[in-house]
């Protein structure tokens, strides 16, 4: 029975990566996209880019419209893989720009900055999604020839 299981053909695992990355980007998104859950929405989102972290406009743009529009593509198993590697560019970027000396996040408020865990996570679960694909529930999987979604 756990064979069977097993062997059935499901690619859980990419399923999850996708609906749990997505889970905790899309607020993220929607934060600097619409204002939503407390964010700035767009124009807050791009006056900070470019004013406070001192980004290239399109570098703002680009990173709003992937952490919004990246997480519904990665639930919807839609161009998994350019999502995925839109996503870990991000995270990246993230790490190179505003992390210089704390790794840990700032658990007990005694650092006064965030560490990069998060971001580490982020960048582990994207660029295996980049390796996979969206796996068999993936809608993307209809456009490839010959081969079925999942039942």
């Amino acid at each position: 029975m756990f064979s069977s299981t097993i062997n059935n053909g499901f690619n859980g695992s990419a399923l999850f990566q996708r609906l749990f990355l997505a889970l905790v980007l899309f607020p993220h998104g929607a934060q600097k996209l619409l204002g939503w859950f407390g964010g700035f929405g767009f124009e807050g989102s791009m006056q900070y880019f470019t004013g406070q972290a001192g980004l290239p406009w399109i570098v703002g743009f680009l990173v709003i419209l992937i952490e919004f529009f990246g997480p519904l593509a990665l639930v919807l198993g839609v161009a998994v893989r350019f999502s995925a590697a839109a996503i870990a560019a991000v995270m990246t970027g993230i790490i190179v720009t505003t992390f210089h000396e704390h790794f840990f996040m700032d658990w007990f408020g005694t650092q006064h900055v965030e560490g990069m865990e998060f971001f580490l996570l982020a960048i582990g679960i994207a660029v295996s999604l980049v390796f996979t694909g969206g796996g068999s529930y993936a809608i993307g999987r209809l456009w490839q020839p010959g081969i079925q979604a999942a039942p």
